[in-house]
Order: structure tokens, then sequence, then C-alpha cells
């Protein structure tokens, strides 16, 4: 190529230009084009598909997961003004309740503004301490690599308070997000290299080495020790349904309630309804996949049609139909928030599909076959997680069989 270049100088002296033929001389066009380009040239930008950039799909999650964090607020504050004894509630103590006193708004579960705010107090100081602390630890990462920080700790930031009970101590909560940070992401380069879920593996580590404030009954509630009504229990429904004795058909369990999100539970799960608006937001956008959250639903269904065609005089869980389980505990949010990460889902289009199905029935099976562990979509999320490059190198690999053969014939 370049002794064919070299010819054209020579026998070209009329369009010299310092000793070089000018490149924009017809001539040399026109063997440029034979030479080095192909038969059909994109005249559009072919690398440039759209205007999207990690700042915009770290913002759309966000936006996404705002009816959570309202319902997060609101059903907080909901539950634990239906808990406070109406006698007892000049006796409480304490920085929020003292800002309740000063706003005025009073502990009545029927004012939507006095449940908002005293859900905001306990939601806001989890998030101010889970954002200052990460965004410590991302800074200070960023500036020992020489990098810039990236918008990615936005979403988990915002994330990880959302699965906290509501009782959560904000040093947990700043000892869980440094795990997540720097065990979980940062070790591994930052984000888009980690490969589990950062706000799942501070929530694991969380459940791990603090068990006590991670799980029973008491924690689901905001209520100060003694402020309770008589007889008044914080047990979520999974919780619920764990020690139940009688068929599940004769418990008067209220669906609707629990779609909507009005049970105690983790600041941000409990409302099915809202993680479905985000989850249409984010399918919408195509930040996150849907056919993992289709194939989440389609293994749920299977799962629990499986178990309810099996029956058992023992277990009431084996009765609970599909729809019942994408509305307890961590599922829908886990299903839309979490599983859909794509930095810790597979590539694979199939895989995909596989991914969010074995995320569905794996839930379903945990739950019925160990009762005593009923919330199980966390564990069963970062296990996923860990599955992602077999599922990815399976596909891959089947790929390259597959051209292997067309090429051989």
């Amino acid at each position: 190529m370049r002794w064919l270049r070299d010819r054209l100088d020579r026998i070209a002296p009329n369009f010299e230009r310092g000793g070089r033929l000018h490149r924009w001389h017809p001539l040399w066009e026109a063997v440029d084009t034979f030479l080095y380009s192909p038969g059909s040239v994109t005249r559009t930008g072919s690398h440039v598909r759209d205007a999207v950039d990690l700042k915009r799909i770290m913002m759309t999650v966000v936006i996404a997961a705002l009816p959570c964090v309202f319902m997060a607020m609101y059903n907080t504050g909901l539950q634990a003004n239906l808990a406070i004894d109406p006698a007892k509630a000049a006796t409480l103590d304490g920085w929020r309740h003292a800002v309740i006193q000063m706003l005025g708004v009073g502990y009545s579960p029927a004012s939507a503004l006095a449940n908002i705010t005293h859900g905001a107090l306990y939601f806001l100081p989890l998030y101010i301490v889970t954002m200052v602390v990460g965004l410590t630890w991302e800074v200070l990462f960023a500036v020992v690599r020489k990098m810039e920080v990236n918008e990615g700790f936005f979403v988990t930031g915002l994330l990880f308070p959302l699965i906290l009970p509501p009782s959560t101590p904000l040093w947990q909560a700043a000892l869980g997000i440094s795990f997540g940070v720097v065990i979980a992401k940062e070790v591994f380069g930052g984000t888009g290299m980690n490969f589990i879920n950062p706000a799942l593996a501070a929530r694991a580590f969380l459940f791990f080495a603090y068990p006590a404030a991670m799980s029973g009954d008491r924690v689901w509630t905001a209520v100060p020790q003694g402020a309770a009504v008589d007889g008044f229990s914080g047990a979520t429904v999974l919780s619920q349904l764990r020690i139940l004795t009688e068929p599940f058909e004769t418990v008067g369990f209220s669906w609707w309630q629990s779609f909507i999100g009005l049970e105690p539970g983790s600041l941000g799960e409990t409302s099915a309804l809202a993680c479905l608006i985000g989850a249409i937001i984010i399918g919408v956008t195509k930040v996150g996949s849907w056919r993992i959250m289709v194939g989440a639903v389609l293994g749920t269904v299977a799962m629990a049609l499986l178990f309810n065609a099996i029956g058992s005089s023992t277990n009431p869980w084996y009765a609970v139909p599909f729809w019942w389980h994408m509305v307890l505990g961590g599922w829908a949010f886990g299903v839309a928030f979490m599983a859909t990460d794509p930095v810790t889902a597979p590539f694979a289009d199939k895989g995909k599909w596989i991914y969010g199905f074995m995320i569905g029935a794996l839930i379903v099976l945990i739950r019925v076959v160990n009762p005593a562990y009923p919330e199980s979509a966390m564990l069963v999320i970062l296990f996923m997680n860990v599955m992602a490059p077999a599922i990815d190198h399976a596909f891959i690999a089947a790929n390259i069989k597959r051209r292997r053969r067309r090429a051989q014939a």
C-alpha cells in the first residue's frame, strides 16, 4: 500500500504540495476508496445510538424509585402512628418527637401529613448517612485512582436505605454501606466492575453481622419501647405466615393492602404498586431488562403452581398462590430494582430469561421449603449475581460452537 502511494506521488507531480500528493486530490480519493473503504459506507453516526450516558441512566433509576421513597415515608409513619398508644403520645421523647411536636402534625394515622412527616424522620437520616459515608468512600477511591467521581453511587445510596428496617441504627447503616461500596464494588474497580449488587451486599452484611437488628417483629415498626398499644405486634405478613398452623385459605390477610404497601416491612419494599410503577419506568426506558422481570414472574408462577399442585397438610406455604408471593417481602422491589442491575445481570438476551426465571423460582422454593427464612429475595439475587457470568459463558460457548459448525459446513 505504501509503495503504491509513493508511485502515485511520482506520476502526479503537477498535484504535489510540499513533496506529497495532496490528500484531497480526486486520484488519491479514488485509490483510498478502492483500497481502504468498504463497498457501502454509512453516512450517519453509525456508532452513536442515542444520547444516553451513565448520568441519564442513573437519574432514570432514581426517578423510578421515587414512588417507593414516597411509600417508604408514608407507610413507615402510618405503621408507627397506628402502633402508638394515644394516651402515651405526650410522654414520648427523642429528637423525632420534638420535631413532630414543634411542627404540630401529631400522630394521627388518619392524617397523611402526620404519616409522611413521621416516616420522613426515619427515612431521611438513613438516606443522609448513607450518602455522606458512601460518597466519602467514592471520592477517596477516585482521588487515589486519579479518576472522576461517577454517578453510580446515587442509585446505590438511594436503594440501600429503602431495603432497611425503619429502626436500623444510623451507625449500622454507615457500616453496611461502607462494606457495600468498598468490598463489593471499589476493590473490583468501581462502578461497572462489580459482580454483585453493592446495595444488596451491604444489606446481607448487616443481616449476618447484626441479625437481631435486621429481623424479628419489633424492627419493622418504628415505635419506642413502652409507647405501643397493648398487644401490639409489628410482625410482617411473611413472619405471620412462617408461624401459621391453619390452612392459608382460612387466614384473612388482605392481598390489596399488601399490594398497596400498608403492611410492616422494610422502608421501601412493602408497596408492590410503587415497585410496579418503577418497573414500568425502567422497562420502557430500557434502563433495565424487561426480560429479567418477565422471567422472574414466570419463574414465580411456575414454582408456586408446582407447590400448589403438590400440596401439604403440615406446611401452609404450599398453598400460597403466586399472586401472594409477588406482594410479600422484597419480591417486587428485588425484581424491579435489584435483579435488573445491568452490571450484575447477564448480557445475553436468552441468558436474561434464564436469570430472571431462576430468581423467581428460587425465591418461592426457599420460602416454601424453608419457612424459617421466608425473606429469600436478597440472597437469591446475590446468588444469581454470582451465576450470571456462568450463564453468559454458556451462551458464548454455544455461539462459538455453532459458528464453527457453520464454517466447517
